[in-house]
Order: structure tokens, then C-alpha cells, then sequence
């Protein structure tokens, strides 16, 4: 039967649970506060340079495809994909980096170069991760977290151990070069929790890593954005922007609508991919199904300091992906997960996307990102940005050899005050609840209100979790239980 649906929100998940639900049928609007549909993933143009606000690492590519595949699309019919070759650069000091190449054989060969031996321990290691992945994609992800059972299979049952070990430990007991374990051990700190709380079988992420490769989209992450928009407004999907939602309407439990600037809009269905914590609070108290003290216990996935900055001139010894692990990597994870504060020496990442698309920079100059990922909840004011902009910046020089900072044309910043004010995020958090043991599959919020009826949940505050293809396969998940409805 014919439903109209209301989504609040225009994210990865909302878009991907609007595509579906409009191919069935539905009647489909999008509602987003902002001006331009995306959610978080939005670009800021100034000057001729363009940056990606929000996400800016296109892993899993297998995801997109099965997203469009599922439409009779291709990722190539909206935007063009490059292999980024390397991947990534990582720094642990002046003049001391390793690239993360395209291919198996060149990081095989990277790991050599810095502990003789190590390539035959990262084959072994990056074959169990591959299997996991396998596992994690075709027998894990695309349930809707309903039920323990949905995790026990006879894969999982022979993977026991990986999630009752660490990925710290399991990295740890092949690799005793820092280095390499840092960089085996860095996307579940950025993505998700600290690598001695994240479940081993995690490891998944570094066949996403190494096996599948880096991708950059042909102008920035946002062409993913837009590819969704032209596929869900020809599937009939209405998107309205500048509409935020000031309240769900709930008659004897039941969603039948929304309210914006004071006006009610009624639909059969309520389906939220907005931050799930802002989401509760345009219910009644008595209708939230978690409370504040529920969210206040949660271990989150950090937030992010992020300077936008335009420069005069091309930059040296860096690559499209550059990461910054020349300080102590353990004191800085503890500074996020637990012993909320900001950190003295930061890890930092920056990304110089004009390095490997020159449409993103005016010629001749640099766009350059930067990120610290920090705790969720702190303090944030313009003289800790400037703090913190100060110390990252001349490492940067530093470390790759050069001066920089009489070239700068502009810089923006966005910190945990702008995450909440834009995103209506909680404790101002980027990436969404962290993927520890506690807080996987059925364990974390769940799609479908447990005191609402018709009221429908998605994104990365809950099932399967944080990140891009994640937020697709939640759009997913969601759509299919409101068919089942």
C-alpha cells in the first residue's frame, strides 16, 4: 500500500532510505534544515577553491556500487572515481613517511622498508581481514539489528575470538614496529573507539584499506551527494531545504507528521536520519526511548577540529591523503576516549584534494584541509581553534620541509559548537557512537521506535554504524522494515 513518508533530514542514510522507499512507491519528502541537501556532507567554495566540509575518505566502493546497483545504476553514471595512488602518506617524523600505494605488492613492499620480514605477517593478516570482510558485508551489515541471532552464523561462530579479542592485540601480536602497527591500527581510532576496545574482527577495515584501495570522487566527496539527489528526485523523491523540523507529530503513540515553521505536515510515516539523540528531543519525554543518562553512558566516536585553508602556492612532500603520527599515538586516543580532553600533541590528518583534482584549487594553489580528532563535548572557542591551528600548521612546515604560512590566502575553521548548531549533533560528535564490543549491531539504538509507532530511525547513531557506506546500508535497512510494516 501506498504510504507518505516523511524523512527528516538529507544525509547518506536519509537519501539512501528515500531512494528505496520511493522505488516501492512511497510518496517521499525529504525535509533538511540546511540550505543544500547532504547533511554533513556539504562543500564550502570560497575563492575558487572548493572543500569537502564533512567526509573526505571514499573507502569501500563496493558499497556505492551495491547502493546503485540496486537501482539498475552504476557510480559511474553520476561521478567519476580515481584509485588514489598512494592511498595515503603517513608521518612519523622530518623526512620519515611511509606510502600507503594502490596495490597489495607496493604496501607489501612499503612494510618491508621499515621491518625486514613484516610483508609475510601482513599477508597472513590482511588474508583474515579479507575473509572478515566477507563476512562482515555478505552476512553481518545489511541486517537490521533486531536480534543477537542475526550475528551467529557458521562464519561468525568459527570468528569467536575476534570479537572477544582487540584490534590492538591482534595487531600487536604480529607487528612490533610501531609504525606499522599505527597504521594498521589508525581507522578504527578515527572512524570509531580506541583499538583496545574495538572488536578484533574490525580488522576488516584494513582489507577496506589495503585491499580495496582510496578513491577519490572527480570534485570532491559532495559529487556522491549529488549523484543521490538526481537518482532519488527521478525515482519522484520531493527534497525541501531551509526546512528544519521543530517537532514530530504523535497522536495515541502513533507518528503522523512533522511540524516546520509552525506548519503541520502529515504523513503515514516519520523517518528520521538525523542525529537519533536531536531526534528524540522533538518527541514528549514520555515517548523517548532512550534517556539523557542512556546517550551521557555511550562511548562515541570522536569529534573533529577542522581548519579550510586556501594557499598562494602548491605544497610540497605531501599527498592527496597525508597523515600526521609524529607524536605519541596511545596519549593522544586517550585524550578522546578516556580522559576527555584536549590533547597537548595532536594527531592530525590533511588532505590536499587538488593535489589529484585540479578543479578543487585555482591553478597554482593548494587547498588544504586539516583535522584533529578530539573528544566529544569539550569546550570550544576561537583562541583554543587558533591554539591548536598554531601547533598543527608549524608541524606541518616541519615535517615536510617548507614554509607555509605567509602563503595563506584563508582559513575557516569548524569545531564541536558548529557540529551542534549545524547538525544538531550530540556533545557536537562527528562520526557518530563508537563500534565497541557493547555497542555493536543489536546493541546499539534501534531502527524502529520502541514507543512510537510508524517512527523509523537511521544513520550513525545506530545500525550498523559510523561512516559513509554505513549510513547507505542504513538507509537500506530502514526502508526494508517500513516495507515490512
Amino acid at each position: 500500500m501506498k504510504k507518505t513518508i516523511s524523512v527528516i533530514g538529507s544525509g547518506f542514510s536519509s537519501l539512501s532510505a528515500a531512494c528505496y522507499l520511493a522505488k516501492s512507491g512511497h510518496e517521499v519528502h525529504v525535509y533538511e534544515k540546511n540550505s543544500t541537501p547532504g547533511g554533513r556532507a556539504r562543500q564550502l567554495k570560497k575563492e575558487g577553491f572548493v572543500f569537502d566540509i564533512g567526509p573526505s575518505w571514499y573507502w569501500m566502493p563496493d558499497v556505492f556500487e551495491k547502493f546503485f546497483g540496486d537501482f539498475g545504476k552504476s557510480v559511474s553514471d553520476y561521478y567519476t572515481l580515481e584509485r588514489l595512488d598512494p592511498g595515503y602518506q603517513v608521518y612519523f617524523g622530518k623526512g620519515d613517511s611511509i606510502m600507503i600505494g594502490d596495490s597489495l605488492e607496493k604496501i607489501y613492499a612499503a612494510f618491508e622498508t621499515v621491518e625486514k620480514g613484516s610483508s609475510i605477517k601482513l599477508k597472513k593478516f590482511i588474508a583474515k581481514a579479507a575473509d572478515n570482510y566477507k563476512i562482515a558485508i555478505d552476512e553481518l551489515v545489511y541486517r537490521p539489528g533486531i536480534s543477537p541471532l542475526e550475528l551467529v552464523t557458521a562464519d561468525t561462530v568459527k570468528k569467536l575470538g575476534y570479537f572477544f579479542s582487540t584490534v590492538k592485540k591482534e595487531v600487536n601480536r604480529e607487528f612490533k614496529n610501531p609504525k606499522l602497527a599505527q597504521i594498521l591500527q589508525f581507522p578504527v581510532l578515527f572512524l570509531g573507539a580506541k583499538p583496545a576496545d574495538t572488536p578484533a574482527f574490525y580488522n576488516f577495515m584494513n582489507f577496506a584499506d589495503f585491499g580495496l584501495g582510496t578513491w577519490h570522487p572527480k570534485d570532491g566527496m559532495y559529487s556522491i551527494v549529488k549523484g543521490m539527489v538526481a537518482l532519488a528526485e527521478s525515482l519522484g523523491v520531493t527534497i525541501h531545504v531551509n526546512q528544519p523540523v521543530e517537532e514530530i507529530l504523535v497522536e495515541n503513540k502513533k507518528a503522523i507528521g512533522v511540524k516546520i515553521n509552525g506548519e503541520k505536515k502529515y504523513s503515514d510515516v516519520v523517518l528520521s536520519g538525523a542525529d537519533y539523540h536531536h531526534t528524540e528531543r522533538l518527541l514528549p519525554e514520555p515517548l523517548r526511548a532512550y534517556s539523557e543518562a542512556y546517550w551521557d553512558k555511550k562511548t562515541f566516536a570522536p569529534s573533529s577540529l577542522l581548519f579550510y585553508i586556501g594557499l598562494d602556492k602548491k605544497v610540497k612532500n605531501v599527498s592527496h591523503h597525508t597523515l600526521f603520527f609524529d607524536v605519541d599515538f596511545d596519549v593522544h586516543a586517550a585524550t578522546i576516549y578516556d580522559t576527555p580532553q584536549w590533547p597537548e600533541e595532536p594527531l592530525f590528518y590533511a588532505n590536499f584534494p587538488s593535489i589529484s583534482d585540479p578543479d578543487m584549487a585555482p591553478e597554482g594553489k593548494e587547498a588544504c584541509f586539516i583535522l584533529i580528532p578530539i573528544a566529544p563535548g569539550l569546550e570550544d572557542t576561537e583562541a583554543l581553534r587558533d591554539h591548536y591551528f598554531e601547533i598543527v600548521f608549524k608541524r606541518l612546515e616541519q615535517l615536510t620541509d617548507q614554509s607555509l604560512k605567509s602563503n595563506i590566502l584563508f582559513k575557516e575553521s569548524f569545531c564541536v559548537n558548529d557540529f551542534i548548531s549545524e547538525y544538531n549533533s550530540y556533545k557536537g560528535n562527528a562520526y557518530g557512537m563508537a563500534n565497541t564490543l557493547l555497542q555493536t549491531a543489536f546493541l546499539r539504538p534501534k531502527l524502529k521506535s520502541k514507543k512510537v509507532k510508524n517512527l523509523y530511525f537511521s544513520g550513525q547513531l545506530t545500525v550498523p554504524g559510523p561512516g559513509v557506506p554505513p549510513a547507505l546500508i542504513s538507509g537500506k535497512l530502514t526502508a526494508g522494515l517500513i516495507e515490512k510494516s
